[in-house]
């Protein structure tokens, strides 16, 4: 018998690299969250409104991404998270969903609410706000685009600033439509459009944060392929009790029984496995247990 460990380093978690864009995002968007706001309740512009709630989700969101990202790559002291705390940015993740949603659906109700209603909406304060929000929001995205790829924690924020920039666009379009026609639905039809856009953005990220806490096989890699590149391991009869998840963003995980011809190439073949799951696999943890092939009643052990 023989176990194998393959350990990523701490510091190089995806989330505590790119924390810095978070610390800026949030800076710049709580800032004009209070102006959008403010205006908003002025000018009575739903799309306005409704953009400053996408804002404050923002806010929240981005605060929880910090705090996560803190928490993540801080160091145990209990004894009793043995894989860290990193699945705090997951958490994080799911909370920046549920905001979205939550302000989709407002957006949503209150525009329903609207219908026959007579609204004046003033245009001036929805077009020089709309246009500032747009400035802020392109700079975070940019900002944040950085990091989107590698944490999902990051990703959730960005997600939120994209939905934010094309709320700006439809607040433009809308003080716009209204200026021009002297109709005041188009403010309502724009909040309407922007809520919907929101929701979808959010179950397309909701989806991820599912796949991560139901520990599902990392997207993009194909499990046959990671059993056949462990049995082509010379040495190797078979491979069960495989099992590979994401513990966080960037963080691959993986435990497997490798069935050797001799136990006495143990080493060997723990060594040329890592570097299998390494390097052709992305996967940086994994316990690795060698076993004789006359051990069959490992072998029947199949979850």
């Amino acid at each position: 018998m023989g176990a194998g460990h393959s350990h990523g380093p701490a510091a190089g978690h995806a989330g505590g690299r790119h924390r810095w864009r978070l610390a800026v995002s949030f800076a710049l968007i709580a800032v004009f969250f209070v102006v959008e706001l403010t205006y908003g309740l002025l000018s009575g512009s739903l799309a306005l409104l409704s953009d400053a709630g996408h804002m404050a989700a923002d806010v929240v969101a981005l605060g929880a991404a910090l705090v996560a990202t803190r928490i993540a790559t801080r160091r145990d002291t209990t004894g009793r998270r043995t894989y860290g705390s990193y699945r705090a940015e997951v958490f994080a993740s799911g909370l920046a969903v549920l905001l979205m949603l939550g302000v989709a659906v407002y957006v949503v109700i209150e525009a329903f609410g609207r219908i026959g209603e007579e609204v004046t909406v003033e245009t001036g304060p929805m077009l020089v706000v709309g246009a500032v929000g747009l400035l802020i929001n392109v700079i975070a995205m940019v900002l944040l685009r950085g990091g989107a790829a590698e944490s999902l924690n990051v990703k959730g924020a960005y997600l939120e600033v994209v939905a934010d920039t094309a709320g700006s666009v439809g607040v433009i379009a809308a003080g716009l439509l209204v200026a021009a026609t002297g109709e005041s639905y188009w403010d309502t039809l724009v909040a309407l459009a922007i809520g919907t856009f929101v929701a979808v953005r959010a179950v397309m990220l909701g989806r991820e944060v599912l796949a991560v806490l139901g520990q599902h096989v990392p997207a993009g890699m194909e499990m046959n392929d990671v059993t056949a590149d462990l049995e082509a391991i010379d040495g190797v009869d078979d491979v069960h009790d495989l099992h590979v998840w994401t513990l966080t963003s960037g963080m691959h995980v993986a435990t497997a029984h490798l069935v050797a011809r001799d136990t006495t190439t143990a080493a060997g073949v723990l060594t040329e496995a890592r570097r299998v799951l390494r390097t052709d696999h992305g996967i940086e943890h994994a316990t690795l247990q060698v076993e004789a092939a006359a051990d069959k009643g490992c072998q029947e052990l199949d979850w």
